[in-house]
């Protein structure tokens, strides 16, 4: 059934209709999800496209948008107070501002990876004498796991260090902020939650936009659709994604998610503050919240590490290519901006992918 949205002479023939409906009017597009961005680089989508469509990586990739402060944060927990820490596999190497949860391990900290939040409180419930620490991340798509089992119920030797945030203000705060967009390819996965209706508020900038999905297909006719968008003078979001994304999105987790969570400000790494794109917990659930728990206080506004572009790559700036530590002193082993880490960091995308990438490795 969904053989066609990986036909090569679908795709290619999509290419040659966005060149002729862009009729060489430069077309800069932005998508802000890590898996669009492998989608497109691992099936070299950009190479179809012709030379005046661009498709720039925006901050789609939670894990290279925590703040460097919230790590630093959690090292001191687990190696000052003897706090056991959990949290996902990349986010064990990203580098803070000062230091890694990696390195924290490596000094004695208490550092555990786990594969889902309930991994993490069977911990708690095995070890009552030690007190655990979540530290939750990522964007819509797994806010509300974290929703549901703060719901239920917890021990009290647990508690979550929420980092969730959320897409469609950071959206709304790149097209304040004067970045050259002329469309967005809305994430197919976060969608899926927050559905089409969400990005509706931003009709007022003027932008086309389309949800996606993550076949080459998909990509290309999103890509098509905002270019036909453009040309007709229309700003309207368009769900290429509609056998996974309705418009109301998925109710069940919108609930939870507003019966667990208030909205508030949040640091992006490399960004800054974006107003009402943070999820915390609501007071009801403040004694599962471990930032009041443990009185933790966060240094915001720290800097990518010198000579980093990463804050550029987020932002669509530059190239993760053009970084001048890309593919040298900055690797996927040995990463020095957090771009560079995850599976859906820019950064490691293109070391790997990437015709530059692949040049840049060479001997």
């Amino acid at each position: 059934m969904f053989s066609k949205y990986k036909d090569r002479d679908l795709v290619r023939r999509a290419a040659e209709i966005i060149a002729k409906v862009t009729g060489g009017d430069p077309l800069r597009i932005m998508h802000v999800c890590g898996t669009h961005e492998w989608a497109i680089t691992h099936n070299g989508l950009r190479d179809l496209l012709p030379t005046n469509v661009q498709v720039v990586a925006g901050p789609g990739c939670p894990v290279c948008v925590t703040a460097g402060g919230e790590i630093d944060a959690l090292c001191g927990l687990s190696l000052d107070r003897g706090v056991v820490v959990t949290t996902f596999g990349d986010v064990i190497r990203v580098p803070g501002a000062r230091s890694s949860l990696a390195e924290a391990k490596a000094s004695g900290g208490d550092i555990r990876m786990v594969y889902s939040l309930s991994d993490a409180i069977r911990m708690a419930e095995l070890e009552p004498g030690k007190d655990f620490v979540h530290f939750a991340i990522g964007f819509e798509t797994t806010a509300p796991t974290t929703a549901i089992e703060i719901i239920r119920g917890p021990p009290g030797n647990f508690s979550v260090f929420s980092s969730h945030k959320l897409i469609p203000p950071a959206m709304e705060y790149l097209l304040r902020s004067g970045a050259r967009i002329d469309g967005f390819i809305c994430p197919g996965h976060v969608s899926t939650i927050i559905g089409a209706r969400a990005y509706k508020d931003l009709a007022k900038y003027s932008k086309p936009m389309a949800v996606a999905g993550f076949e080459p297909l998909d990509i290309m006719l999103a890509i098509l659709n905002i270019a036909i968008q453009r040309r007709r003078g229309t700003a309207k979001v368009y769900n290429e994604y509609a056998r996974a994304v309705r418009d109301s999105g998925n109710e069940v987790a919108l609930r939870v998610m507003k019966k667990a969570f208030r909205i508030c400000d949040a640091d992006w790494r490399g960004i800054g503050i974006i107003p009402g794109s943070g999820l915390r917990l609501r007071e009801e659930y403040s004694s599962y919240e471990a930032a009041e728990k443990y009185g933790i206080a966060v240094e915001s506004g720290d800097e990518m590490p010198q000579g980093c572009s990463c804050g550029d790559v987020l932002l669509g700036s530059v190239r993760a290519e053009e970084c001048p530590l890309f593919g040298r002193e900055c690797t996927p082993e040995r990463p020095v901006g957090p771009c560079m880490v995850s599976i859906e960091g820019t950064c490691a995308i293109a070391f790997k992918y990437s015709d530059r990438g692949l040049r840049t490795r060479r001997p």
